[in-house]
């Protein structure tokens, strides 16, 4: 079984920093690619930012400048650095993997974790 926990999502003024994190437990043989997501109420779900095996990282137009990928493989973990966050960052986070696994290369999503971006 593999899972992916997010965290460090919560409350921020517009013009501060948050850093998510998500981790990936189970029989893991590769990572192939991780990204964020995120799902503002009403909309469609959007990919934020993206990074390969390989160190290659992809944005959204709406954060690059501002948001920063990052992986530790070591620890199977990616990080989101949000900086300078706007009132229409507001949503829910969610962490995908694309993962070698027994199976074959599989997609996992995580659960979410909610940024409210407001003053």
């Amino acid at each position: 079984q593999v899972e992916l926990v997010e965290s460090g999502g919560g409350l921020v003024q517009p013009g501060g920093s948050l850093r998510l994190s998500c981790a990936a437990s189970g029989s893991i043989f590769s990572i192939n690619a991780l990204c964020w997501y995120r799902q503002a109420p009403g909309k469609q779900r959007e990919l934020v930012a993206a990074i390969t095996s390989g160190g290659r990282t992809n944005y959204a137009s709406s954060v690059r400048g501002r948001f920063t990928i990052s992986a530790d493989n070591a620890k199977n973990t990616v990080y989101l650095q949000m900086n300078s966050l706007k009132p229409e960052d507001t949503g829910v986070y969610y962490c995908n993997a694309l993962l070698s696994v027994l199976a074959g290369k599989r997609n996992y999503w995580g659960k979410g974790t909610q940024v409210t971006v407001s003053s």
